[in-house]
């Protein structure tokens, strides 16, 4: 057992969000692992095809086991594309949960304000594609 920034890291022992980050910086530290310190968001991309893939599958297969490690993969594929932007200065995984919570809130109008609630999935989808194609034309008139 080696001992990082004073702590020891344990298989067995529970872990949080919080120690898998830390976990993710440590293998991309000097002191880390060298395949993981080499990489790229560029040389990354078929990681998270493949990783995909495997969720896909283990979804295909019922197998719920399967499943639980491969939805672990791409949760590591995620911390590592935020962490390589975070030694770039580009953003941090803080910034990729508040945009993902702005934008659950926005295009849950029916849930988060007061937009009558649809009746159906699809009418919540329909909801969900209108609010995502004004976010698009926004975007677009900002340019």
């Amino acid at each position: 057992m080696r001992e990082h920034n004073g702590k020891v890291y344990i298989e067995e022992n529970k872990h949080d969000i919080e120690e898998l980050k830390e976990i993710v910086s440590i293998l991309r530290s000097p002191e880390g692992c060298s395949w993981d310190m080499a990489q790229t968001h560029e040389s990354m991309e078929k990681c998270l095809i493949d990783e995909t893939n495997e969720v896909l599958t283990a979804i295909d297969n019922g197998d719920f086991e399967n499943l639980c490690e491969e939805l672990g993969d791409v949760l590591l594929q995620v911390l590592l594309h935020t962490e390589i932007a975070k030694e770039n200065g580009k953003f941090t995984f803080e910034d990729v949960v508040q945009k993902l919570s702005e934008k659950l809130i926005r295009r849950h109008p029916h849930v988060f304000g007061d937009v009558k609630r649809p009746e159906t999935p699809e009418e919540s989808l329909a909801l969900w594609k209108s609010i995502k194609k004004l976010e698009k034309e926004r975007k677009e008139n900002k340019k």
